[in-house]
């Protein structure tokens, strides 16, 4: 008989040691190797008698049947009675070990986790693996990182009654994630009707020309200043990072003259700067040459100053000498005189009276004499003529010598 069938004397396999020394024929009539291994386990498990006994064990805890190991029979006791609670308690712990598993997760490093028990606010937890009570507990990722933006465009009224159409985007990011998730129902919607109101107002409150012109910045900044306030006061939990202005344009109607308008404004602006370069390169020099004139003013009186000194040491000088010798310093200073009038004019006196014999002086050479010394800038004095009457007494005496000269050359002959 096979050592595994039903009912058979012996019912441990021969790779479970069942063999004990000491137990008689036992030990014997399962053959010969079974005595020699002395009931260690050399051999590897049976999967069917694992099987078998975990079958056993479940059995036995639900409260059935089992089998006694020996020659297959039932024991003597009969089947023990059912235990009702076995089976749910099974189930419990199980039910248990899913649901306690069902409650961890991980929170990303750009993410927050907003924590409702029974939808009532518990804590915000931060990046990491984290474990809440599932079915209990409900957890709202919120990405804080994120940069979310939104576009819009509205024609609106201006202060001076005219439509402009205005392009504006906004970017933000989640700065309180508690506020985001409890305080308003669909965030994305308030921010919008905010910027809307936000934009309204500050439109409604500039002329139409500063919107399209020299304003858009400052409109981007009093729409965000303005903006903030709302999602402050609404609890939104979202902080503003930019307002940009994309465009601005007047009706459709009126697009070519406003364009006109805005030509007409980029060239005056264009004539002032190229007004203010010539004014930047012209200021300069003149500041310069400025400063040159007074330099030379300056220089000027220093120099008139020390002359001015100079002369009148020298005339102190040459009143302590007239003091001494008042006549000699009397002709002196005569003669000084005249020879310094005399040297400096390229006139010539002569007596011209009737009865005056007149002399011939050689008046070009005199002449020539006084312009060396004059210089080239007094060309135009030494042009002048004589006195019409010394030209004729000139001539009538050179013409009596000329006949002269004739009558003696002939007298020789």
């Amino acid at each position: 008989m096979a050592w595994n069938e039903p009912g058979g004397g012996n019912q441990h396999d021969p790779w479970s040691g069942g063999g004990r020394r000491g137990s008689g024929g036992n030990n014997n009539g399962g053959g010969g190797n079974d005595g020699n291994r002395g009931g260690s386990n050399q051999g590897p498990p049976d999967l069917d008698e694992a099987l078998k006994k975990f079958q056993n064990k479940l059995n036995s805890l639900l409260g059935g049947s089992g089998k006694k190991g020996g020659g297959g029979k039932k024991g003597g006791g009969g089947d023990k009675p059912r235990n009702i609670f076995a089976l749910p308690g099974l189930l419990l712990i199980i039910a248990l070990a899913i649901w306690a598993a069902m409650g961890f997760y991980l929170v990303d490093q750009s993410e927050r986790g907003v924590v409702l028990r029974f939808g009532e606010f518990q804590e915000v937890v931060t990046p990491g693996l984290q474990w809440n009570p599932p079915l209990i507990d409900d957890v709202r990722m919120v990405n804080v990182t994120r940069v979310r933006s939104l576009t819009q465009t509205q024609s609106m009224l201006t202060q001076d009654e005219n439509i402009v159409s205005v392009e504006i985007s906004a970017q933000y990011q989640v700065a309180d994630p508690r506020d985001y998730v409890l305080n308003v129902r669909n965030p994305q919607l308030s921010i919008e009707n905010a910027l809307d109101s936000a934009l309204r107002h500050v439109v409604g409150g500039t002329d139409m020309i500063e919107i399209l012109t020299s304003g858009r910045e400052i409109l981007g900044s009093s729409v965000r200043s303005r903006l903030q306030s709302y999602l402050d006061s609404y609890g939104t939990g979202m902080l503003l990072q930019t307002i940009n202005v994309e465009s601005t344009s007047p009706p459709t109607a009126v697009q070519d003259a406003f364009d006109d308008v805005i030509r007409a404004r980029e060239d005056r602006q264009r004539i002032i700067n190229e007004a203010m370069a010539y004014a930047n390169s012209v200021i300069p020099a003149a500041q310069g040459q400025a400063q040159r004139f007074i330099e030379q003013g300056q220089g000027y009186r220093e120099s008139v100053v020390a002359e001015a000194q100079g002369q009148s040491n020298r005339f102190n000088a040459l009143l302590n000498q007239y003091q001494d010798s008042p006549d000699i310093m009397r002709e002196r200073l005569y003669l000084e005189t005249m020879s310094t009038i005399y040297g400096d004019t390229p006139k010539v006196l002569l007596d011209v009276s009737e009865n005056a014999p007149l002399m011939y002086l050689p008046l070009d050479q005199m002449r020539g004499a006084g312009a060396v010394t004059r210089g080239s800038s007094n060309d135009e004095n030494e042009s002048e003529e004589l006195d019409p009457r010394v030209l004729e007494r000139m001539r009538s005496a050179q013409s009596s010598t000329n006949s002269s000269n004739s009558n003696t050359r002939r007298e020789g002959r």
